[in-house]
C-alpha cells in the first residue's frame, strides 16, 4: 500500500457470517475484513487513515450504523478525516438488480418451467421480510414464474423451498444466493453461483472508496455523523429533500438511498453483475 492511500477495512454483518465469508470472495490481496463491533473496533486502534466499507447487500441497514457509531468513538481522538465511513456497498435496488442478472445466467439452460429459490441466512423479521420484498420485485422485473424465498436457520428453510416450489409445478429449481452466504448444493436441484464475482466485487469497493474520499476532499464529510438510529447514508439527504431543503451532497448518496425507487437502480445493478 502507497505510503498516500488509506487502508481500506471490509465491515462484515449477518450477510457475510460476520465478515467470514468474504475473503474467499475479495482473495488474498483483497482488503482486509472486519466484523461490525468489537472486531472493527480493534482494528482501528492504533492504525490511521482508514476507510470502512460496510459490506451489505441491501438487507442490513443496521451495519452501516453500527459501523458508524465504532468509527465516531475511536475518531475522538484523531484528527479530522483520519477515519472515512463509505455507503454501504449496496442497497435493496441493487440487490434485486443482481439477482436478476443471477437468475439470466441461471435459467439459460434447463427445463423451461423453472423455479428460483433465493437463499439467505435468517436475520430478523425485518431482514428477512425484506427478502420476500426482494422476492416479489424479482418475480415483476422478470420472465420468472415462481421466485420463492428460503432461509438458513429460519422458516421456511432450503429443503422446505424446494418441496414448495415442486408443489406449485416447477419441473426444476434453481438455488440463488441473496447474501454473500453460499448455498450449499443439494442432490437434483441446480445452485447458483455468488450474486458479485471477485472482478465486480472489487469494482464495487472501489467506487465506494473514492465516493467516500471524494466526500471528504470536496465537503470535509467524513461519513460518521450522517449516520443515526439505524439509517444509512442518504436518509438526512433525503429527509431534507422532503422539506425543501437543497442538499449539497445530493450528487453522492442517491444511489445508495434505500427509499429511491428499484427501478432507479436496475441499470446500475446490471453493470456490475458477474
Amino acid at each position: 500500500m502507497r505510503p498516500d492511500r488509506r487502508r481500506v477495512l471490509l465491515v462484515g454483518g449477518h450477510e457475510s457470517r460476520d465478515g467470514r465469508c468474504l475473503p474467499g470472495l475479495v482473495g488474498p490481496d483483497g482488503p482486509e475484513v472486519r466484523a461490525v463491533g468489537r472486531d472493527l473496533h480493534a482494528a482501528l486502534v492504533g492504525r490511521d487513515r482508514i476507510v470502512a466499507v460496510p459490506m451489505t447487500l441491501g438487507r442490513d441497514p443496521e451495519l452501516t450504523a453500527v459501523a458508524a457509531q465504532t468509527l465516531r468513538w475511536v475518531a475522538r481522538e484523531r484528527a479530522p478525516g483520519d477515519l472515512l465511513l463509505a455507503g454501504p456497498l449496496g442497497t435493496t435496488g441493487h440487490l434485486v438488480g443482481w439477482i436478476r442478472g443471477a437468475v439470466t445466467r441461471a435459467l439459460r439452460d434447463g427445463p423451461p418451467r423453472q423455479a428460483v429459490l433465493l437463499v439467505a441466512p435468517a436475520a430478523g423479521p425485518e431482514p428477512d421480510a425484506e427478502l420476500f420484498r426482494v422476492a416479489r420485485l424479482v418475480r415483476q422485473y422478470t420472465s420468472v414464474r415462481w421466485v420463492e424465498v428460503a432461509l438458513i436457520g429460519g422458516d421456511p428453510d432450503v429443503d422446505e423451498g424446494v418441496e414448495r416450489c415442486l408443489r406449485l409445478g416447477a419441473d426444476g429449481v434453481v438455488l440463488v444466493p441473496a447474501s454473500f452466504v453460499p448455498v450449499a448444493p443439494r442432490p437434483g436441484v441446480r445452485t447458483a453461483g455468488p450474486l458479485l464475482g471477485p472482478a465486480s466485487l472489487a469494482t464495487l469497493v472501489r467506487e465506494r472508496v473514492a465516493e467516500a474520499e471524494h466526500r471528504w476532499d470536496r465537503y470535509g464529510d467524513d461519513g460518521l455523523a450522517t449516520v443515526h438510529h439505524g439509517h444509512g447514508h442518504g436518509h438526512e439527504h433525503e429527509h431534507g429533500r422532503e422539506h425543501g431543503h437543497r442538499d449539497e451532497h445530493d450528487h453522492t448518496d442517491r444511489h445508495r438511498n434505500p427509499s429511491v425507487p428499484v427501478t432507479a437502480n436496475l441499470k446500475e445493478a446490471a453493470s456490475h453483475v458477474g
